[in-house]
Formats: structure tokens, C-alpha cells, sequence
């Protein structure tokens, strides 16, 4: 809520005044004042930017930030160093065991472009430390033979994304970085809405089926699987149809009880719905329904009554999804 948010930006503010008292912070409720909301364009609340060097011009917009430590770690990862250099085994192990997540960039030579993307990156991602070495002595502790970006949860690694100079995109990394944040496969539910929708991937896909039913555990194996092969280009996310606090979930998709387990994908900024064609959520099937979409070959999912059998019998036609495009065009 705007209430918590402000109470953790206060925060933030106080701990930064002491130890970085040049950096200013106000607000302004643009309720009542409509040329600020409409020169820097706010259309959500709450919006934050930061303006640098005294220009009024282009500020960095703080996306899904929501915690006090995670917002001081942003602004000083845009005032100063966004990593840390790594010299040695022993600093870098004191820093993949510090957290429950790290990120270490291992990199052939300190200065190219792979290593700027990486850079770049860890200034968007200030929910975990971010560190880099050249240490060849450190890249063979860890078996890294290229430039390589390694993502560790609880002291283990459990990513590794080699980055070839000229062809990475800071989004697409920083997209992958930020869903270690949230578990492989996410339970919706109202704590973790927020987080979900936080992570910038505009792709998920849900999967509605009751928790306690016998299936399940089979269902949810299968659906991790293949979570594996599309981590940071399509978030899954489980959606417990016992739970009727998810009721406007299901109103959403227009899922009904007969359609359970039922899989959809979601594109966030189109609002465009796919249903997967196959009914039984095996791992084969999921693979192909998110290949399928990501090379834009799935079929939108019209959510749509049934055609009603009398539907053509008076002079006024009987429309509804599923006739519409065939009759009206």
C-alpha cells in the first residue's frame, strides 16, 4: 500500500541523511498538482524518481523497490560503484554466504561490454549484493572458464549465464536476476501479488488447480519442470482454486470448476489470454504451449459462452465470443 511505502521511503531518508547527506528526498501528493504529474508523465502511485546533477531533465525512474534497505542500496548503487571488485576465494565466498542470494560476475578482463551490461544490471537489482572479479585465480576456484554471471542461493550456485560481449540485453538479465527473488513457481496469493508483479517479466503463465487434490503433486512436479527451461522469459505462477480469496482470479481468466486443472498465459502489457490446447499438464505439453507462444505462434484465448443452438434463427443474430470473428468478418 502507498501508506507502507512511504513509511519505508521515510525511512530510507533517514538512514541516507547520515550517510549521504548531499542526496535530498521530498514528495509531493500530485493530487494538487497537475503540471508536476503531467511534465514527468506519473501515472501509477507510488512513483519514485531521481534526479541527478541538478536536471530537471530525464530522471531515473526506481522501479518496484519497496523496502527501506532495498531502496538505500539503489540510490547508492546509482551515486557510486554498483559492484563490488572481487581480489580473492576468501572475499568472494564472504559474500555468496552473507545473503541468501548473490550474484558474482566473472569476467576475462575488467573493461568490456559484457561487463558494463553487468554493471548496469546490478544498479536495477538492489534486493541482492552483486559482485565481480577478473582474479583468474577466482574463476578457476568456481570452474568459470568465460564471462559468465553466476546467481547463488543459500552458498550454492543454482545459475549460470554465460554473456557474450555485444549480444547481452540489460533488460533480459536483469529480468532473470530479479525472478531468483521469488521462488521458481510462485503460490498467488495476496502477499505475493505485489512481489509477482514487481519482477518486470510480462509473461506468466498460471496454473489453476486445487491444492489437496490427488493429482496435484504430479501436476506441480511437472510445472516446475518446465519452469526450469523458461526462467526469466515466463513466470509461473500456481493459483489454488480451494482458496476463494482468489476469486477474482478465476472471475478474470473465467475459469469454472469443470476447468480445473486449467492453464493460461497472460502477456501483462497487451492483456492478451492463451489457453493451452492440450488438457493434460504434462511436462511435453507445457514446454510446447510456452515455445509456442514465445514465438508468437499461440492462439489468443477468446473467453466466450457457447454458441446457442437457436443462435441464427431470428433476424437478429445471437453473437458471442466464439462466432463472432467468423460471422461479423
Amino acid at each position: 500500500s502507498s501508506q507502507n511505502f512511504s513509511e519505508e521511503f521515510a525511512k530510507a531518508a533517514r538512514q541516507l541523511k547520515k550517510e549521504a547527506p548531499r542526496i535530498q528526498f521530498g514528495k509531493i501528493d500530485v493530487t494538487h498538482q497537475h503540471d508536476l504529474r503531467k511534465e514527468f508523465n506519473i501515472r501509477q502511485f507510488p512513483t519514485v524518481k531521481f534526479f541527478v546533477d541538478g536536471s530537471r531533465e530525464d530522471p531515473i525512474d526506481c522501479k518496484g523497490v519497496r523496502q527501506a534497505s532495498a531502496f538505500i542500496t539503489w540510490v547508492k548503487r546509482r551515486t557510486g560503484p554498483s559492484t563490488v571488485l572481487i581480489n580473492s576465494t576468501d572475499q568472494a565466498e564472504a559474500i555468496i554466504h552473507a545473503d541468501d542470494l548473490a550474484v558474482i560476475g566473472f569476467f576475462k578482463e575488467l573493461h568490456n561490454d559484457s561487463m558494463d551490461v553487468f554493471c548496469e544490471t546490478a544498479r536495477d537489482v538492489p534486493e541482492m549484493p552483486f559482485g565481480m572479479t577478473a582474479s583468474e585465480d577466482v574463476c578457476a576456484n568456481y570452474g568459470i572458464q568465460k564471462n559468465t554471471v553466476v546467481v547463488f542461493k543459500k552458498g550454492k550456485p543454482v545459475h549460470n549465464e554465460v554473456l557474450e560481449d555485444g549480444r547481452q540485453n540489460k533488460l533480459d538479465l536483469t529480468r532473470l536476476i530479479k525472478t531468483f527473488t521469488l521462488d521458481l513457481v510462485t503460490e498467488y496469493n495476496l502477499e505475493t501479488s505485489v512481489k509477482i508483479f514487481d519482477v518486470p517479466v510480462e509473461n506468466h503463465i498460471l496454473l489453476f488447480t486445487p491444492t489437496n487434490s490427488e493429482t496435484f503433486n504430479a501436476i506441480y512436479d511437472n510445472y516446475k519442470s518446465a519452469a526450469t527451461e523458461f526462467r526469466g522469459k515466463i513466470m509461473f505462477v500456481l493459483v489454488d482454486t480451494n482458496e476463494t480469496r482468489n476469486g477474482r482470479v478465476f472471475e478474470y481468466f473465467r475459469i469454472r470448476e469443470v476447468d480445473v486443472p486449467a492453464v493460461r498465459i497472460l502477456n501483462l502489457t497487451s492483456d492478451a489470454k492463451y489457453k493451452m490446447p492440450a488438457d493434460d499438464v504434462t511436462v511435453e505439453n507445457l514446454k510446447e504451449f510456452c515455445q509456442s507462444y514465445l514465438n508468437g505462434k499461440a492462439k489468443l484465448h477468446l473467453s466466450s459462452e457457447e454458441i446457442p443452438e437457436d443462435w441464427d434463427k431470428m433476424p437478429v443474430k445471437v453473437l458471442v465470443g466464439k462466432n463472432f470473428n467468423r460471422i461479423v468478418f
